[in-house]
């Protein structure tokens, strides 16, 4: 039998993960209830950060924007070091610092060569539980938001996305972009950013991370030694699902020279069974651009039809996943015109043969693709602490890559089926649209193509 490069490339990662080879995942609570968790590798640099259960859904409509207001400010000064001083104490060991806000997540993370990890974690303890925020320096980060959601304002994949989770998470915090308004931004204060660090930077709700040149004891002393100071007790959320809205937002402008769009239907969060199982849908659709050249020889249906009949200049398939629910759709970028409704129809004609003939065969290649991406997307420390962070805070522990491989492998074709069937058919998608979107089909005739699904 051949073997391909994916294959092989899965089973050697798969070897290596049952053999051990000294590279799982620990983990450890400390008093105040921080996680510690390390993933020890044979390399010269580390990644070490914190990755803290909380970002712009957990705000409301008076601070949204809070959380990626205070990564801004994380960098500005602490008590102990001056912005300069972080800057050239960062710069003498050769590492870098970083930070990034989601919807449901705030990350701090540094790589450093693995000498340095003690270093790097005391900046980073530094910098959340110390940072002067001085007005000067809050006054100054407004216009630097402001002109941020200016730039991000001309990413029309951004503004699409924003667009459709308003569309689908109506009054709920998902909803709210990350940013937040731009009178938010003008008008939060420093008592706004200290009363959002109390509630949500609290041991319960934050994961040490280090992968690579991380040693598991040595880190968790360095935790308990800068972060033992953390409260232990955190106000609990209320258990929020959002109720899924079935709608379209669109904003149309002739000026540009393309129409993008997206749809989605309500996918699952993170720990529901049927996870992989969209998974594997988003890797049997798959995504294709006109740059790629191809035709009848690319491997995906959808692909294949869309470069014979150009309908459209690319196409991604995508599965946003969150705690308790996700979208799962397509985005397309086309001229937009009659071409719309064409790119369209072809995607929901794809959805419509995976849920009724998708094959074994064709699965299984699905599978074997989403495996070797899982794969290559651990490449390098800060990818592998990444997703031990994101894991820790959403499932409380590490999966290792068998167990993942194996959750992949119990996906049959029936499941496939059964999840569009279920999930797809006769729904009311979230839509959304800018651009030259004049010709953009109405929401009902959408929907109805979802009806259609049914026969």
């Amino acid at each position: 039998m051949a073997i391909t490069v994916t294959d092989l490339c899965v089973q050697r990662c798969l070897s290596a993960s049952q053999k051990g080879r000294g590279f799982a995942t620990k983990i450890d609570t400390l008093p105040n209830k921080l996680r510690v968790a390390t993933e020890e590798l044979p390399v010269e640099t580390a990644t070490v950060g914190v990755w803290i259960d909380a970002g712009s859904a957990s705000e409301n409509e008076n601070n949204n924007g809070v959380a990626h207001f205070l990564e801004h400010m994380a960098f500005k000064g602490t008590e102990t070091r001056t912005r300069q001083a972080l800057e050239i104490e960062i710069e003498n060991i050769g590492g870098t610092l970083n930070a990034y806000t989601s919807r449901e997540q705030t990350v701090y993370y540094a790589k450093v060569l693995k000498k340095d990890t003690a270093k790097a974690v005391d900046i980073l303890a530094d910098i959340l539980l110390r940072s002067k925020l001085e007005k000067q320096h809050i006054e100054a980060e407004r216009g630097t938001i402001l002109r941020e959601m200016q730039e991000i304002n001309k990413d029309h994949h951004e503004v699409v996305f924003d667009y459709l989770h308003a569309a689908a998470f109506q009054g709920h915090g998902l909803a709210r972009t990350i940013l937040g308004p731009p009178n938010n931004i003008r008008a939060l204060q420093r008592e706004d950013l200290l009363a959002y660090i109390k509630e949500n930077y609290v041991g319960p709700k934050m994961v040490l991370v280090g992968a690579g040149g991380v040693e598991h004891e040595h880190l968790k002393e360095l935790a308990q030694k800068s972060f033992g100071s953390l409260p232990s007790s955190s106000t609990p959320a209320p258990w929020s699902k959002p109720e899924f809205a079935g709608s379209m937002v669109q904003e149309r402008d002739d000026h540009q020279p393309n129409a993008h769009f997206a749809m989605a239907m309500e996918s699952v969060g993170w720990s529901h069974p049927d996870y992989y199982v969209y998974q594997v849908i988003q890797s049997i659709i798959g995504s294709w651009d006109k740059t790629l050249g191809g035709g009848k020889n690319l491997s995906g249906r959808l692909a294949e039809a869309l470069a014979n009949s150009d309908v459209v200049h690319s196409l991604s398939s995508f599965n946003t996943t969150y705690n308790h629910t996700g979208l799962f759709g397509a985005y397309i970028v086309n001229d937009g015109g009659l071409n719309f409704e064409d790119a369209i129809y072809e995607v929901f004609n794809e959805f419509n043969r995976i849920g009724k003939n998708i094959s074994e065969e064709e699965t299984n290649r699905a599978k074997a693709k989403l495996k070797a991406s899982i794969v290559l997307k651990l490449d390098g420390t800060t990818a592998i602490a990444e997703d031990i962070g994101r894991q820790v805070l959403t499932y409380g522990r590490r999966l290792p890559i068998s167990e993942v491989f194996e959750r992949i492998d119990q996906v049959t074709a029936k499941d496939v089926r059964r999840v569009v069937s279920n999930n797809f058919e006769d729904q009311c998608p979230a839509v959304a649209a800018v651009g030259r979107t004049e010709d953009l089909p109405d929401y009902n005739q959408i929907r109805g193509w979802t009806y259609w699904m049914r026969w």
